[in-house]
């Protein structure tokens, strides 16, 4: 119905603005005036389609609650070699 009535109210527009002849090059006032009106309401409907509202029948998707647990963290020992061959241990947290 929306679809219907928009590409009605463009039609009405495109035809009932009529520019007057002019010996110059381009379109009139009225020609640019009804492009503008024919483009925003394309662009409207456009928006209005992409946005898929909630009809019966459609899950709705919801969030499940929050959880909250504590972190388990330990400490591990981590041994590296640096460029020099000498190795180092680290002790590192480690969460799980």
């Amino acid at each position: 119905m929306k679809i219907a009535g928009t590409a009605a109210l463009a039609a009405l527009v495109l035809c009932g603005a009529q520019p007057a002849a002019q010996a110059r090059d381009g379109i009139g006032v009225g020609g640019t005036a009804a492009l503008g009106v024919l483009g925003g309401a394309v662009a409207g409907t456009a928006i209005a389609s992409a946005n898929n509202g909630y009809y019966p029948g459609r899950p709705v998707d919801v969030a499940p609650p929050p959880a909250y647990f504590e972190e388990v963290c330990h400490i591990e020992r981590r041994g590296f070699i640096d460029p020099y061959g000498v190795e180092h241990i680290r002790r590192v947290r480690v969460c799980e």
